[in-house]
């Protein structure tokens, strides 16, 4: 009921304030399984999607965003799931709760690259997406959104108005899917091909490496900078101060 009645106040709010396109929406089915497989630039994404999407739409969320109970209260309302990701059963534990969302015959959102994308790119997919398609049988319908970066950079708190952009593609079967080759090698095949769909929808540059390693790599860098900064820095100060003494004995 909260889900309903928050859809119905924000949508117009959001509609008044960014300018949200869609297209595709045909592809969305009207009733039974599917998985939304998105790309993932904003924390905003997580609400246009349901947003443009007529039925109900589930994801699996940090638990970090229950700790407080008014975050808690809303998460839940729209039906976010809390998955600790920390652990070796995380992923095992979130592949369970999207199979029963969609043994109940709704809709489960995923982002394969299983957090937001540091640069802007489209990064290499885990394979959940391919191992929750096998599971359950349903279809996987790609998606691609664009504008969310722009308009909600991560870290900022308050959005920018812009253009959003929600496209869906053509719904994806794997339920009968098999090969020769092992089971590793069909699930990394599936989900190159779902990536390969959300990046023509998108419009993003495919980078064959996974989100989380460059985020590694811009922290690293960004440390290599400061640290090199202060390096700098203190080569200079001592430079002062030599400079000084010299003066002095002069």
């Amino acid at each position: 009921m909260f889900y309903e009645v928050s859809k119905a106040v924000l949508s117009p709010i959001l509609h008044g304030y960014f300018d949200i396109e869609t297209s595709g929406l045909e592809n969305v089915p009207e009733d039974g399984p599917a998985i939304l497989a998105a790309n993932h630039l904003s924390f905003l994404d997580s609400f246009f999607i349901p947003l443009v999407v007529d039925r109900r739409v589930t994801y699996v969320a940090k638990a970090e965003y229950f700790e407080h109970w008014y975050s808690r209260i809303f998460f839940k309302s729209w039906g976010q799931i809390p998955i600790k990701r920390d652990g070796g059963e995380a992923s095992e534990n979130a592949l369970e709760a999207a199979a029963e969302v969609l043994e109940r015959g709704e809709l489960f959102g995923i982002y394969p690259e299983g957090t937001r994308s540091p640069d802007g790119n489209l990064h290499k997919g885990h394979t959940g997406v391919a191992r929750l398609a096998l599971r359950s049988g349903a279809p996987v319908i790609p998606v691609g959104v664009a504008g969310t970066r722009e308009v909600l950079p991560k870290g900022k708190r308050m959005p920018n108005r812009g253009d959003v952009h929600v496209r869906f593609g053509s719904p994806m079967q794997f339920s009968d899917r098999t090969s020769s080759k092992s089971e590793r090698l069909l699930l990394r095949s599936i989900t190159d091909e779902v990536m390969f769909e959300i990046a023509a929808l998108s419009g993003q540059e495919y980078h064959d490496s996974y989100a989380n390693h460059a985020n590694a790599y811009s922290a690293a860098l960004e440390d290599l900078a400061e640290s090199r900064i202060r390096m700098t820095e203190a080569t200079s100060a001592k430079a002062d101060d030599d400079a000084a003494e010299l003066a002095a004995t002069g």
